[in-house]
């Protein structure tokens, strides 16, 4: 059973332009199904240097950080784990005594999503932000060498693909087995309708990926659906970066039961 809120009890936290229930709703249910005394609630922030110089102060143990923080942070922490050094990238800072250190959970995520395709698959992944990085890094770090990053940024998508070995487009083209979506693009509000590549790609692929948490289903994984080809979603991102970030903050492995009932929960309770 789970400790009362009291003096002891460990805080964690999110920091997002965007708040959303997922991590606290996960977070909160894992630590009640294995009795840590923790407890995770999720913050906005107009001020990321005060943000981040509060959970020294108050020694909170863990924060997650989203869009748009994500490189914003790294000037603030005390080291950066492999994991984000590789993309500089962070979404989630873990507080040992005061140092600072950040990690990626998005790219452990994506290197588990990958594992069982075939490295010889050409892939396409649209996005040029922090998760996009993520993803491309994953990709290549996993054993991938044919891929092309399509983003209308072309400073910012070049950079990318040249960091990683890979080509750059302006905007998607041709066929790739593998087809990412690294960007809001079939999200709620004014992209909630938008494909993130066309027709005839998602045709030809083999698996779609999005990374887009909700809606589960997006229009382009709908469109992969139809067209019988394999879908990763967004929802296995988070759910699978959440539970890295869970066992960063709580040094706890909780069992795969433990994982199944929080994401149902969170996702039941948005």
């Amino acid at each position: 059973m789970k400790p009362l809120i009291g003096r002891d009890t460990r805080l964690c936290m999110s920091l997002s332009a965007r708040p959303g229930n997922f991590g606290s709703r996960f977070h909160n249910r894992l630590y009640e199904l294995t009795g840590l005394d923790f407890v995770y609630k999720s913050f906005s922030t107009t001020d990321l240097d005060a943000a981040i110089g509060g959970i020294r102060a108050l020694d909170i143990r863990g924060c997650a950080i989203s869009m748009p923080f994500k490189e914003a942070v790294i000037p603030l922490l005390d080291a950066l784990a492999q994991s984000a050094s590789a993309i500089d990238s962070v979404n989630t800072i873990v507080n040992d005594g005061g140092v600072l250190t950040g990690h990626n959970t998005d790219y452990g995520a994506v290197v588990d999503l990958v594992a069982d395709l075939d490295r010889a698959m050409p892939f396409a992944v649209r996005g040029s932000g922090g998760m996009a990085k993520a993803v491309v890094a994953a990709l290549g770090d996993s054993g991938f060498r044919d891929g092309t990053i399509v983003a209308r940024n072309e400073a910012a998508g070049r950079a990318i693909a040249d960091r990683y070995g890979f080509a750059w487009a302006a905007e998607p083209a041709g066929e790739a087995a593998l087809l990412v979506n690294a960007t809001p693009r079939g999200m709620t509000g004014a992209d909630a309708d938008v494909l993130a590549f066309p027709q005839e790609m998602i045709a030809a692929c083999t698996v779609a990926f999005d990374v887009v948490q909700y809606p589960v289903a997006t229009p382009f994984l709908r469109a992969a659906a139809e067209a019988g080809k394999r879908c990763i979603t967004g929802a296995e991102v988070a759910t699978l970066q959440a539970l890295q970030q869970f066992v960063l903050y709580t040094r706890v492995t909780p069992s795969p039961a433990q994982v199944t009932d929080a994401a149902d929960w969170a996702r039941a309770h948005p």
